[in-house]
Order: structure tokens, then sequence, then C-alpha cells
């Protein structure tokens, strides 16, 4: 096999598998041990949106640090830091909780500029949104089988299981970690220090100034509020529905990210093109499936289960369309930045997920706030369609 899928790319793809084990693991293991604890839904999303909140701030920075010092020797630090994180986990209490999830943060900010970028400059164009792809599906593919295997260690009632678990995640990505490769073009050469600092310090104003990035920034903020609501609070919400589980919706959600962006890697735009129905389609499936949450409570679990369908179509088209994209119409000399910056967005999306959709949850009651995500996606789908022309002229932004 060559291109995406030769073997050191494997190699890649197999340890983010195991990095990405451990949060979904602990996506079902904190709600449900904080409610235990007897923590309100605003200390659980404070607690869960720590995390992505952290990897935002860190982002930028990680995207200026991996293009001085290259992705390998930053990936080996990061992963040290990373199983500090997840040995704190087995035994600390709430406060405990909130550090770990900073540190692991950290960690994933770094981690993954580090594993995308790396990708986006070992592989040639053609196959830049199938390695963008494939990175994506492996880090959901813990998705299926993480959520039932919390849910019993939750249930057995022995966290020993949950130590095990945690160490093993540790070791593991640790060993893989040190002995992966990844082989960059010359393009990817560093700069000057204090160049890069200037370059930060300006690419942040591209947020802004930037309409290509900005749209896209924008979308995917908002689009990751429904994903961090969701991904926070259906452990909790499922114990409202008769017959629902938060493990089997989390599971047919990851199943569906992992098929959909397997099925359709070769069908995601990789041209430098912007394609509105693509974009607008993935939107409205986003939609549909937080409507469908939210009806869930009345209609009934299997319900839940079509909208976790639809919510896993969305994650696995919306995310690497809009990464790809952006990887051709930024300027190639401060693109990881910049890039850093757009899923720095993604981030903050999801840790307002967790962060405001915790308060809105206890006014408003799970189904209603589900009903907010709607929405928001309604919302989504007018803003794209008013930035049709915008997005469509693409690089020529960049000259403006």
């Amino acid at each position: 096999m060559t291109g995406a899928m030769s073997w050191p790319f494997l190699r890649l793809y197999i340890l983010v598998l195991g990095y990405f084990s451990a949060n979904a693991i602990l996506n079902v293991i904190i709600p449900l041990q904080g409610n235990a604890w007897g923590a309100t839904n605003t200390t659980i999303g404070l607690i869960m949106g720590a995390y992505l909140l952290t990897t935002m701030f860190f982002r930028p920075w990680a995207g200026q640090m991996i293009q001085q010092y290259g992705p390998i020797r930053i990936l080996r630090l990061i992963l040290i830091i990373n199983a500090v994180a997840l040995l704190l986990y087995t035994f600390t209490g709430l406060s405990g909780y909130l550090i770990a999830r900073i540190l692991q943060g950290v960690s994933t900010a770094f981690f993954s500029m580090a594993l995308q970028m790396g990708i986006i400059d070992a592989l040639p164009e053609k196959d830049r949104s199938q390695g963008i792809s494939l990175y994506s599906l492996c880090s959901y593919m813990p998705g299926i089988i993480a959520p039932l295997l919390a849910l019993g260690i939750w249930q057995s009632g022995n966290m020993t299981y949950f130590t095990i678990t945690m160490i093993a995640i540790a070791v593991f990505t640790g060993v893989l970690g040190y002995t992966a490769r990844i082989d960059t073009r010359p393009s990817t050469a560093t700069k000057d220090s204090s160049d890069q600092r200037t370059g930060t310090i300006g690419s942040l104003k591209q947020l802004i100034t930037n309409p290509t990035l900005f749209t896209c920034s924008l979308m995917m903020l908002t689009a990751s509020v429904v994903f961090g609501a969701v991904t926070t609070f259906i452990p909790l919400y499922a114990k409202e529905l008769t017959g629902g589980s938060a493990g089997v919706y989390l599971m047919i959600q990851a199943a569906t990210v992992v098929i959909a962006r397997f099925t359709l890697r070769k069908k995601i735009p990789s041209d430098g093109k912007w394609h509105t129905s693509f974009i607008v389609g993935a939107l409205l499936l986003l939609t549909i499936a937080a409507q469908l949450i939210s009806l869930s409570v009345i209609i009934g679990a299997v319900v839940l289960y079509i909208g976790a369908i639809c919510m896993g179509v969305a994650q696995a088209i919306l995310y690497p369309t809009l990464t790809t994209y952006l990887s051709f119409v930024l300027p190639t000399h401060n693109r990881n930045i910049l890039i850093g910056l757009f899923i720095a967005t993604a981030d903050l999306g999801m840790s307002l997920g967790s962060i405001i959709m915790g308060p809105l949850s206890g006014v408003l009651s799970y189904s209603g706030m589900y009903s907010i995500c709607t929405l928001l996606g309604v919302m989504l789908i007018v803003f794209t369609l008013l930035k049709r022309r915008t997005m469509e002229r693409g690089i020529n932004n960049l000259l403006n």
C-alpha cells in the first residue's frame, strides 16, 4: 500500500486509536462519577469543558512549536504529559479530575497538531484529504467500544479496572509514540523563532480579516457547540429515556463516524474548491440529529439512536472537509498556525457545549437544551448560504 494507507501512516493511525481511547472512556466515566459524587451539571460541564478549552488556548502555540521543532520531537514529549494526566484520574477526586483534564487539554493540542500537520506535510496533495479523514476516523473509532467498556467498568463497581485501563493506555501510546516516524517534505523547514512569534501574533488577526478562515472557524465553532453538548450530557440524558442507553448511543454515533469517514474518504473534496451543497448537507444532518435527540424523551429511544446516525454522518463530513479546504487556500508560510487557530475554534465550541449548555439544561431540561442546538443548526445553514459567494472565491480572498 502507498500514500495515506502506507505502513508508516498506519502506525500513526494506530497511535491515534490508542490515544483517544482514554478520552472515549472518560467521556462516560466523568459525568457518571461526578453525578455520583453529587456534582451539579454546571460543575460536570466545567470539568468536561476544561479539556478542550485548554486545548483551544494551546493550539496556536502548538502549530508554531511543531513548525519550529518538527512533529516527532513534540509528540514524544507530549505523550509523557498525557501519561501523567491519565494516572491522576486513578486516585484523585473532582479537583484532581479538573487538573487532569487541563493536562489532557495541553497534550491533545500538541498531539493532534503534530499528527495532522505531519500528515498534511508528508502526503502529496491528491492524498491529503484521505490522510486527514483517516486520522479523524481513527480518533472516533474508540468511541465504538470504549463507551460500553466504560459502562461495564462503572456498573461493576470495581474502579480497579479503570486504573488498569488508564495505565495500559499510557504505556501503549508511549511505546508506540517513541517508535513513530514522520518524513516531512523540505517545504516545512523551520524559520527563525522571532519570525515565528511575529507570525503567530499576525495570524490571530486573520481569524477576523481573512473571510475564508473566519467563515470556516465560525461554522466549526457553532457546530462543535452541538457536538460538545451531545458528548457531555448524553450519559445523563439517556437515563431519562425508557430503554435509552448512553453506551448504545455513543457506540452507534462513533460507528457511523467511522463507517462514513472510511466509505466517504475519497468523496470529501480535495481540490481546494468550496462545495456549498456538500457543507449544507452535513449541517442539515446536524440539525435533524439535534431535533431527534430533543424529541426522543417523548417519542422513545429509537429516535435517539436515529439521531446518533445523523450526528455521526455530520461529524464525519464537516471537520475533514473544512480542514482540507483550508489546507489549500491558506498561505503556506503560516498555514500550520492558521489551521491551529481553526482547530482551536472547534475546541472552543466543544468546551462551550459543555460549559454553557450545562446551566441551560438545568433551566430548560436536557430536551430543551437540545432544541437550542437545533436552532443553532438552522442558523448555520442560513449563514453558509449567505456566505456562498465569498467562500467560492477561495484563494482569491487571500489577495484582498
